[in-house]
């Protein structure tokens, strides 16, 4: 057991190694919430949350503000079951799940420091030595794209995603197929278009989806378009997975009932941190869905450590993870978690394992 004593939360914005296109928006900073809470005998956890304001609703500043209005009701908080704080906040605050992760997992990573046990054994153990990760393919031409593939593949990555939705569902196939001829038959190809596509475009899209080689795809449309995704669903053969339209455990069962997705992509950021998406998790694996563990676009080596202990405890992740820091020009860690021939093992010392350089992050805050 322990008291929390302070909580402090600061935004930083770090640039990309090169922008990225998602739905017609280019990112090319990552704007992110970093907490850091300290306990009454000094030790100290942090945390990361990403800003997504198409998908939780949440910027930077709306971030740094909920951790301000939660902290008064957190700072004394005696921590005796770390599994039970996110029902404490959301009990405490409707929605800004986000935020919340961010507190969670530092509150987790504190935890783990002081009992000497990685984040993975606090979430209930590992079933697997390392995970898959998931790579993304966006930006340039068509050539660009299919060099930057065979370098991936090169490097050691089995699972690729073509990022769609900009362009006409057409070229997105095209731009899919020549991604699965550069890598071969045995790379897992997936496509996601993040809402872009209108639910006409999207039936285009997951008709043509088996010829062009792809193994799963997701969130074609909206996320409040559940017959949309039953449509797309129900035009191909190739899964269809939810991303934007998974928030809860409500919304994993609805679309298992209605046949709108055969899996999907599960984030700290929407589940409000760690042990929500342990619990998704669960509830997938009871109804036989395909799972994707995701960070958001992108995030420092403190929230890519959190999907990696994730990654190793899930139950099943039949579609791999996506560790997001290695899209960073920089990072905030002393040492960055790295990515090993495709796959990351998350660090073997107590919590998240990674120590932050508060001089960089100290560079890339943006706002207190």
């Amino acid at each position: 057991m322990f008291q929390v004593a302070t909580i402090d939360a600061f935004a930083i914005s770090v640039p990309l190694l090169s922008p990225m296109k998602l739905a017609g928006i280019e990112i090319a900073t990552a704007d992110n919430l970093i907490v850091r809470v300290t306990d009454s005998d000094g030790n100290v956890g942090w945390g990361e949350g990403a800003s997504a304001p198409t998908m939780t609703g949440e910027t930077p500043e709306s971030m740094v503000s909920a951790v301000r209005f939660l902290t008064p009701s957190l700072v004394g908080m005696e921590v005796d079951e770390p599994f039970a704080i996110h029902r404490r906040l959301d009990r405490l605050m409707y929605g800004n799940h986000g935020a919340k992760a961010a507190i969670e997992i530092a509150i987790l990573d504190l935890a783990g420091k002081r009992s000497g046990v990685p984040l993975y054994e606090m979430l209930g153990g590992r079933v697997r030595e390392t995970a898959d990760i998931l790579t993304m393919v966006a930006g340039g031409d068509l050539a660009q794209e299919t060099d930057n593939a065979r370098r991936q593949l090169d490097a050691g990555f089995r699972a690729f995603k073509v990022k769609v939705g900009v362009n006409d569902p057409g070229h997105d196939l095209e731009r899919a197929t020549a991604v699965r001829l550069a890598t071969g038959s045995g790379p897992r190809i997936s496509a996601d278009a993040n809402q872009g596509y209108s639910r006409e475009d999207a039936i285009e899209f997951a008709e043509g989806a088996a010829q062009a080689g792809l193994d799963f795809m997701e969130q074609l449309v909206y996320a409040e378009d559940l017959a949309g995704m039953a449509s797309c669903a129900a035009a191909s053969s190739v899964p269809l997975g939810a991303d934007e339209g998974f928030h809860s455990l409500r919304d994993i069962t609805a679309h298992h009932e209605a046949g709108a997705a055969a899996g999907g992509s599960l984030k700290t950021i929407k589940l409000g941190g760690a042990f929500g998406v342990i619990e998704a998790g669960r509830l997938m694996d009871g109804l036989g869905m395909s799972v994707n563990l995701a960070g958001k676009l992108a995030e420092t080596s403190i929230a890519s450590a959190a999907i990696a202990h994730l990654a190793v405890s899930l139950p099943r992740l039949d579609w791999d993870a996506s560790v997001t820091n290695q899209y960073l020009a920089d990072d905030v860690a002393a040492e960055p978690l790295g990515v090993v021939d495709g796959t990351v093992r998350p660090p073997e010392e107590p919590g998240l394992g990674i120590v932050p350089d508060e001089d960089k992050l100290r560079d890339f805050t943006s706002l207190r």
